[in-house]
């Protein structure tokens, strides 16, 4: 098994436990009407423990107040991110 990661990778494929340590509201991306979230996360177990990234949502996910101090799930497939908040 290969574990080199494209140079873009965030996070080699899988499901980690994420924490919301900094969120704030996004301009629409290109060609849409509705705002998207800016998260700042740090991954809470596994071999990648400690390690922060900053994701871009292309949906609002809330006010970003309630969402600081948040667990998530981070998966991530096929080197495509995408974020669930455990409310």
């Amino acid at each position: 098994m290969d574990d080199t990661l494209p140079p873009d990778a965030l996070l080699p494929d899988g499901t980690y436990d994420v924490f919301i340590v900094d969120a704030d509201d996004a301009e629409p991306a290109d060609g849409a009407t509705t705002p998207g979230t800016m998260l700042d996360l740090t991954v809470t177990s596994g071999p990648h423990k400690a390690e922060t990234l900053v994701l871009r949502s292309t949906t609002w996910l809330g006010d970003p107040i309630d969402l600081i101090g948040m667990p998530a799930t981070l998966t991530v497939t096929l080197g495509v991110p995408s974020v669930r908040v455990d409310h």
